[in-house]
């Protein structure tokens, strides 16, 4: 049975564990087995630092332990993908994994850029020359997140799918991660 990492940003949600047991059940559904961050036990201490540190390992660990990763790569507290995720990814493509990502904002990343960062209206211009407000060059390339998220789900044979969601629901919507598993069981291994 292939194992899948579930990266995202639910683990900070407050229902984290609940969403994770929905994704994991899911996985299963589909004949797959589902590793989600928070499955790892961590004995609390003291020094929080050091629970950061042990927290990254055993993440790192059930990547390590995966054959595929599919992330939830929602604009999270910015115009791109949760910092946290992006590094598993990375981690991922690393390590040959299969790389499979998903959002449910289906805005171009230029546009969510632009919208947080840009000085005025977004007007048509000429390829290259968009700006944000502090005179830095904004990606304009069709993209759904930044040219190295995209780009190495691309390069990992991958799919990234992209799914409109309320914005009640834009970290819990679980339409595309099902369209992911789907498409997965009906590949050759």
């Amino acid at each position: 049975m292939k194992r899948i990492y579930l990266a995202g940003p639910e683990v900070f949600l407050p229902n984290a564990n609940e969403l994770g047991l929905r994704k994991k059940q899911l996985c299963r559904d589909y004949g797959f087995e589902g590793l989600f961050p928070l499955d790892t036990e961590i004995r609390m201490g003291d020094d929080n630092e050091n629970l950061g540190f042990v927290i990254s390992r055993a993440n790192e660990g059930l990547i390590h332990d995966a054959d595929i990763i599919i992330a939830n790569l929602t604009p999270f507290r910015g115009a791109s993908a949760d910092v946290g995720t992006v590094y598993e990814l990375g981690l991922a493509r690393g390590l040959g994994k299969i790389l499979l990502g998903y959002s449910n904002d289906p805005t171009p990343f230029t546009q969510r850029t632009f919208a947080l960062f840009g000085d005025g209206p977004l007007h048509l211009h000429n390829p290259g020359e968009l700006h944000d407000r502090n005179g830095l060059k904004i990606e304009e390339f069709g993209l759904n997140d930044n040219l190295m998220i995209d780009g190495g789900i691309h390069a990992a044979s991958g799919e990234f799918l992209l799914h409109d969601a309320t914005d009640s629901q834009r970290f819990t919507d679980l339409t595309a991660f099902e369209r992911l598993l789907a498409q997965l069981k009906a590949r050759s291994f």
